[in-house]
């Protein structure tokens, strides 16, 4: 029979409903007590009482998925063993089911009807990818980086990773705002949960490391444990670990420690036992800096009170001393001016002495010395005599001056026609030159003048 040809009455046709009976018969003959099946939640969607979701696992390249329900009686029912061990189904976790398998005819889709769940599959899981991530770590020997930096005595400079607007940030903020400590907050707002919140919490320490400040809280108010499997991620740990500032959690679960805990400064408990935390340092450091300025006040003061007492004493000291060391002086200085006045009239008598010889010594010396001198006088007075000009007239020598008084030394100091007069002894001749003549001329040449040798 070809292809083309068609099927005889003898092959079986059915309906689509009937074909979908005739799959849930089968799947009921063959897992009719249902099945477990393991896989990473995707997809979640909880509108409402009933919750849908794809149950999915990559495997080679090659991507398989299962629809799940998980209707509302099945629901109420595992809330209670998820609470138990803190875990809450939303995307990203591993699970272990158990469920029935059903094709559900209107949308033409084999699904699964969740019955049951395996938490310690779910808690198996987080805690391999938690050990592995811890081993990776520490094999890199940059464990304890963050945890060795020196936390600063006044951490005020804070910077927040949070989400803004949520419990944790209100508790954390409102116990720095009330502890009137001047702290300042420069908050990164981001997602503490769900996809890629990891990155953008690594992200945010990240940008916050590049700041001037004294340390780092990363908070969050609590949650599943699969929640916070958030802080178990490799990328948080690293920027921790890269960040050269101290950087504080308060994650807000009270039994298990995340990795970022294991590899950060400071691990706390809650937002508020991180905001209390950074308190307490500063309001210690500031206590033992009072105490310490106390106890230098104190120190002072009773250094000043010895110091006066000293001073005191050392003042009555100086006093008594100067007291004596003046009378001594005084004793001194009596002594000093009698000496003084009695050496004073034996120096006085012996200049008296001394001046009365000189008195006596000049008084020779200067009647030598006016002898000497009279006789000199005298001498000189013979001398300007010998040439007084008077004598040589009364021996009968005579002067001849011009008209301006000068004497006439030569026949070159006259000229002819001019006047002349001769002084002598007795009075003065008044003529005038006829003619001038050397030796050679008459010497009876009347009015002439004439010139003799020697």
């Amino acid at each position: 029979m070809s292809a083309a040809e068609p099927l005889g009455d003898t092959e079986q046709t059915f309906s689509v409903n009937e074909l979908a009976r005739a799959i849930n018969t089968v799947l009921h003959r063959e897992f009719g007590s249902g099945v477990w099946v393991r896989g990473e939640i995707q997809n979640w969607s909880a509108r409402g009482p009933h919750a849908y979701f794809q149950l999915a696992e990559e495997l080679d390249g090659q991507r398989a998925v299962i629809q799940v329900n998980l209707f509302a009686d099945v629901r109420r029912r595992i809330r209670p063993i998820l609470e138990q061990n803190r875990l809450s189904l939303d995307d990203g976790v591993a699970v272990r089911i158990f469920g029935i398998p059903d094709f559900w005819a209107p949308g033409g889709r084999l699904g699964l009807k969740m019955r049951e769940i395996d938490p310690h599959f779910t808690l198996g899981d987080l805690a391999m990818a938690r050990e592995a991530v811890l081993s990776r770590l520490r094999a890199s020997g940059r464990f304890d980086d963050n945890r060795m930096l020196e936390l600063s005595p006044l951490p005020l400079q804070i910077g927040l990773v949070t989400s803004e607007g949520t419990a944790a940030y209100a508790d954390f903020t409102e116990q720095l705002s009330e502890s009137a400590l001047g702290f300042s907050i420069l908050l990164h707002h981001t997602a503490v949960q769900g996809e890629g919140a990891e990155h953008q919490i690594a992200a945010a320490i990240a940008r916050l490391a590049t700041r001037d400040l004294d340390a780092i809280a990363v908070i969050r108010g609590g949650g599943s444990r699969n929640d916070l499997a958030t802080f178990d991620a490799e990328v948080i740990a690293e920027a921790i670990l890269a960040s050269p500032i101290p950087v504080v959690t308060g994650i807000g679960h009270e039994i298990d420690r995340s990795i970022a805990d294991e590899v950060a400064h400071s691990a706390l408990k809650t937002p508020t036992a991180c905001a209390a935390m950074l308190i307490d340092r500063v309001r210690d450091t500031v206590g033992r800096a009072e105490t310490a300025w106390g106890r230098i006040a104190e120190l002072g003061r009773l250094s000043l009170a010895g110091a006066d007492g000293r001073i005191a004493d050392l003042t009555h000291r100086i006093a008594r001393h100067t007291h004596t060391a003046v009378e001594r002086a005084d004793l001194r200085l009596d002594q000093r001016r009698q000496r003084l006045v009695n050496s004073g009239v034996r120096v006085l008598e012996s200049e008296r002495v001394s001046v009365d010889r000189a008195v006596e010594r000049i008084g020779v010396a200067t009647s030598r010395r006016l002898s000497t001198a009279e006789a000199s006088i005298a001498v000189a007075e013979a001398r300007i005599g010998a040439h007084d000009p008077a004598r040589l007239l009364a021996r009968g020598w005579s002067i001849t001056t011009d008209a301006a008084g000068a004497v006439v030394r030569s026949i070159g100091d006259i000229t002819p026609g001019e006047a002349v007069r001769t002084h002598l002894v007795d009075g003065v001749v008044t003529s005038t030159v006829a003619a001038v003549s050397g030796p050679d001329a008459d010497p009876t040449t009347v009015g002439g003048v004439e010139q003799h040798d020697g």
